[in-house]
């Protein structure tokens, strides 16, 4: 019976608490609502300082080799998210190496010259010179940047001038070309379906068209650096094999004509030097042909092997102009500011203003007590 009674009024004393904090919290509710006022009108100041930013993705799938060997145990690894079919091939790149592909400083340096026009017809330039020229920035942003601008423009005037190179070094980068492509590499996003192996890429950029024409920029050099990578070395056997051709052609040919002009210029001779002559000659031209179709066929293979191991993609969803803008998102960037506002009141009336309070009056009574002391 005593232990229920303790229970019984220990949550009584509990739900009286609950009760005086909630009716605290509700005799400040004018103080929260003109908080919350004020919050909105900061929230909507930032919202709108910041610029649009637009999204466009592009989904491919890359062609897959055809394991009869690993299907079943393909299946059971696609369903612990492990993806067999791309490491089928010895010379095949696997998909989830993309996003490293693409992020890389080779790939990203590449981009730079990349001809860039915008919605409206007003910018039309390098890829390069949109990052570093035509980027809009919240106002506090240009604000903070001042101190940075003139520190730097301090000390240019005490560095000697420089001849500038233009030519692009991937190998060693200036700082303004190493955060350029910072900024690149971070606006380029690839994601890997391990189940399906379906590639997303997506490019983020203050404008739509730029945007999209981008995303179709690096699915078309992703694509083409893959089919370079796996092709080289068949593509080094076919050009071999065409040098040997024309070669070979060219020495049946000569045998050709060496037998053509022997037997013309000895038809009417039956000495039997002159017919040895004519069956080595005749000889000759039958082995350069042997070996002339030979090679041909040679030649036919490896064609064929290039166009064997040239990987297909599909583009599943083909990259197109955003009709919206996915930064920022206002909405919940006002209710988050609203939210923290409220709950930082909220924790104020609660605790912050009574601990003022009481620090406050500790200060006064300890001066009293000095005070006091010293009479």
């Amino acid at each position: 019976m005593n232990e229920e009674l303790q229970k019984n009024s220990s949550s009584q004393e509990e739900e009286i608490n609950l009760l005086e904090l909630a009716l605290k919290v509700w005799g400040e509710r004018r103080f929260i609502l003109k908080a919350c006022g004020y919050a909105v009108l900061v929230g909507l100041v930032i919202a709108f300082s910041i610029p649009r930013e637009y999204t466009a993705s592009a989904m491919i799938a890359p062609e897959l080799s055809d394991n009869k060997g690993t299907g079943g145990l393909s299946s059971l690894a696609a369903m612990a998210g492990i993806n067999l079919n791309a490491s089928s091939g010895a010379d095949a790149i696997y998909p989830d190496l993309y996003p490293d592909i693409v992020t890389s400083t080779p790939f990203i340096t590449g981009l730079f010259n990349v001809q860039v026009k915008d919605l409206d017809e007003e910018i039309d330039t390098t890829l390069y010179c949109y990052l570093n020229e035509h980027q809009r920035m919240p106002w506090w942003s240009l604000i903070t940047s001042i101190p940075f601008k003139a520190v730097g423009w301090v000390v240019s005037l005490f560095k000697e001038e420089e001849l500038s190179d233009t030519t692009l070094d991937p190998f060693h980068l200036t700082k303004e070309e190493a955060d350029i492509a910072k900024e690149l590499s971070e606006r380029i996003s690839v994601s890997v379906d391990k189940k399906t192996g379906v590639t997303t890429l997506s490019v983020t950029m203050q404008d739509a068209r730029i945007s999209a024409c981008l995303t179709d920029t690096v699915v078309r050099r992703l694509q083409d650096y893959i089919t370079e990578y796996r092709t080289t070395k068949a593509r080094q056997d076919f050009q071999f094999q065409e040098k040997l051709f024309e070669r070979k052609k060219k020495e049946y040919e000569k045998a050709q004509e060496n037998y053509a002009k022997f037997a013309d210029a000895n038809k009417n001779i039956i000495l039997l030097s002159y017919r040895a002559e004519q069956e080595r000659l005749e000889n000759e031209m039958r082995l350069a042909y042997q070996v002339y179709t030979s090679v041909a066929q040679q030649l036919q293979m490896a064609e064929a092997k290039v166009q064997e191991i040239t990987p297909v993609y599909t583009v599943i969803e083909p990259a197109t102009i955003p009709l919206k803008a996915s930064k920022p998102r206002k909405a919940f960037m006002l209710l988050g500011i609203v939210f923290l506002t409220g709950m930082c009141c909220v924790g104020w009336i609660l605790f912050g203003k009574d601990f003022f309070i009481n620090l406050k009056n500790a200060r006064e009574n300890r001066r009293v007590k000095l005070g006091e002391e010293s009479k």
